[in-house]
């Protein structure tokens, strides 16, 4: 045998060493995660992947090996820990599905877990419908949308949010979750940090962890008023770390940063040359000055925006990404292999519905969400008044566990999103405005008799 195929072997020999430690892992991890789900913990613990990051910095001094390459295989194996972990946590979309089986089954549920608001698209959607046909929207198209769509959208998005953009900086996406799916699978390479603020939407989390991405969460409280501590989010950034996510208003607080806050964060993120992937789909629901990541002017920033609770065209999937030219390059190019464009006959509903006034759904959204502030607060529940939004992120006077909370009111025709999936809040759960007075009462009067 050559020394060649000694070495060889000798890598054969190690790889599948390698294989059998990380099945037996997996299958203590698997061990951990149900103990976790019956005691309602939380699947990721910061703490102690501070610590074993820390052991490894110890190990690669030691032993003279590369302390990066060593905390990108880390990452990996965390992450498989909590894919393990998370097959039993309970979301809001968990939540929703057992709630449309139950409706199916012939049950009355009161949807308050999720945020699609009920009122009808714009007119407008309904007449540019019945002219796709005689138009001729129905062909293949542009991988980032239909020209004229992107040139009103890009001044659309110059009118509002205090930016200068061209159609070069605007692709079309179905929804916003896809912006955000794009925008983490293109940017970043298995074994990559990036930084979530939390309470926070779990699609973040979970687009990062199927792309092989670490997420390190900054958890912050509601006696902190949900405002992350700058000491923190500098403390967690390495040299694996490569985007911070930023969500105001924020779901599911209805948080929006002040200003000096917002402003530290994205001079941060230019520090450490991080990308700044900003979800605004809310923005329209500001209840006090918000301003837009794109005021900034940095150029690695991603800014998602949606129709769906704007315009309330949930099932038209139909949003946009905002960014550089070469940014949204990269991500085209990943959108064509996925979908080739988004349908044109929604595009040219969305681009007709730019110029309807939708301020009436924000009044009657904020009008609901007062109505539901008063009734939580003569429950006695906790809560911090939202700037945005249409949730109310509340948690009782005595602990609960709004995982199991969550389950048992289901059974009695509510449906709620229980704070697990926003991140370690278990205690919490997330109640959303989007129903009619009458029944967000009805429902509110169920979670009464169960608390």
């Amino acid at each position: 045998m050559t020394e060649l195929e000694e070495l060889r072997k000798k890598i054969e020999e190690i790889t599948v060493e390698m294989l059998s430690l990380l099945k037996i892992r997996t299958e203590i991890a698997q061990e951990i995660g149900k103990i976790k789900n019956e005691q309602g913990m939380s699947v990721q613990n910061e703490s102690r992947e501070d610590d074993l990051r820390e052991l490894i910095k110890k190990e690669c001094k030691k032993i003279g090996f590369d302390e990066t390459a060593a905390l990108k295989f880390l990452n990996f194996i965390l992450n498989e820990s909590i894919k393990v972990q998370s097959a039993e946590s309970k979301t809001h979309l968990a939540i929703f599905l057992k709630a449309k089986e139950l409706e199916q089954q012939g049950k009355k549920i009161i949807h308050m877990e999720v945020g699609e608001p009920d009122f009808q698209p714009p007119i407008s959607v309904k007449e540019s419908l019945s002219q796709v046909y005689e138009k001729g929207f129905g062909k293949y198209g542009p991988t980032k949308g239909i020209p004229e769509f992107r040139e009103k959208l890009s001044k659309f998005v110059n009118d509002r949010f205090d930016a200068e953009t061209n159609s070069e900086n605007i692709m079309v996406t179905p929804g916003a979750r896809f912006g955000v799916f794009l925008s983490i699978t293109t940017l970043l390479a298995p074994g990559d940090e990036i930084i979530v603020v939390e309470p926070a939407w779990p699609a973040y989390r979970q687009c990062a962890i199927n792309a092989g991405i670490k997420v390190r969460s900054i958890k912050t409280t509601l006696e902190n008023s949900w405002e992350p501590k700058i000491d923190e989010i500098e403390g967690c950034i390495n040299d694996n770390t490569k985007m911070i996510v930023l969500n105001y208003p924020n779901n599911p607080t209805g948080k929006i940063l002040p200003k000096i806050l917002q402003d530290q964060i994205v001079d941060i993120s230019k520090k450490h040359n991080l990308y700044i992937l900003s979800d605004e789909i809310y923005s329209n629901y500001s209840n006090r000055e918000w301003r837009s990541i794109l005021s900034y002017d940095y150029d690695k920033t991603i800014v998602t925006q949606s129709f769906s609770k704007s315009h309330s065209m949930t099932g038209y999937r139909i949003g946009y990404v905002i960014s550089n030219q070469d940014i949204i390059e990269k991500m085209a190019k990943l959108q064509a292999l996925c979908l080739t464009n988004v349908s044109e006959p929604i595009q040219y509903t969305a681009m007709k519905s730019l110029e309807d006034d939708v301020s009436n759904n924000v009044k009657i959204m904020n009008e609901r969400l007062t109505k539901l502030k008063e009734i939580c607060k003569e429950m006695e529940l906790e809560f911090i008044d939202p700037d945005g939004a249409m949730y109310i992120f509340a948690r009782t006077k005595n602990p609960i566990n709004a995982s199991e909370l969550s389950e048992e009111l289901l059974n009695h025709g509510l449906a709620i999103a229980p704070g697990m999936g926003f991140g370690d809040y278990n205690e919490f759960f997330r109640i959303s405005a989007c129903l009619d007075t009458k029944m967000l009462i009805e429902g509110m009067d169920i979670l009464k008799t169960r608390l």
